[in-house]
């Protein structure tokens, strides 16, 4: 349990299961968003990639923060071979993307960034997941379904297709879903205790 004493924390994602995963916490937040650029250089390390964005989202609000406020930006991407899978522009490329996933191992990062009137503290989480062999029957019964096109990598662990296709992940469950609570609890006792 966190007491954030005075501090207003503050999530910066639209995403309801980011919103579902604080809401774990237990502590008291506030969503406020607002559209920012989420290119990135391209020769950087893909695995670099999540905690960029998570710190650039932050970043377009450093200026406008109040002492009494704190942050919370995050971003997830998802990694094959070496290739980001960002979320997919329609059903099409939604079906390409899992069935490039299917039978493989590929892995999620998720990078968090705390932005306060003081700094910045920006963690990243990296999970292997593996995939199990999935027909096209059963992309196409997913992706019609559930329509997962908000979603990094064109699916969501805890939706039918984490039942059926996900054997094994070396991680944190949360961190594919879209946040380490771990890194963000741990981010948030520091930021307290240190008195910032």
């Amino acid at each position: 349990m966190i007491d954030l004493k005075n501090k207003q924390l503050i999530l910066g994602s639209k995403s309801p299961r980011r919103k579902e995963l604080l809401d774990g916490l237990g502590v008291d937040f506030i969503i406020k968003t607002k559209d920012t650029d989420e290119s990135f250089p391209e020769d950087m390390d893909p695995f670099e990639v999540a905690g960029y964005l998570s710190k650039k989202k932050g970043d377009a609000f450093a200026q406008e923060l109040s002492q009494d406020e704190v942050f919370l930006t995050a971003d997830t991407v998802v990694i094959l071979n070496g290739k980001i899978l960002n979320k997919p522009k329609d059903k099409e490329e939604a079906v390409a993307m899992i069935t490039a996933l299917s039978g493989k191992t590929h892995h999620v990062v998720t990078g968090i960034s705390l932005t306060h009137a003081t700094g910045q503290i920006t963690l990243q989480d990296k999970v292997k997941v593996d995939f199990a062999d999935l027909s096209a029957e059963e992309i196409s019964y997913y992706v019609n379904k559930f329509s997962p096109l908000d979603k990094a990598g064109a699916y969501g662990i805890q939706e039918w297709i984490g039942y059926v296709a996900v054997g094994r992940i070396e991680g944190s469950f949360y961190t594919v879903m879209g946040l380490p609570v771990h890194l963000v609890y741990q981010a948030l006792k520091a930021l307290i205790e240190g008195g910032k």
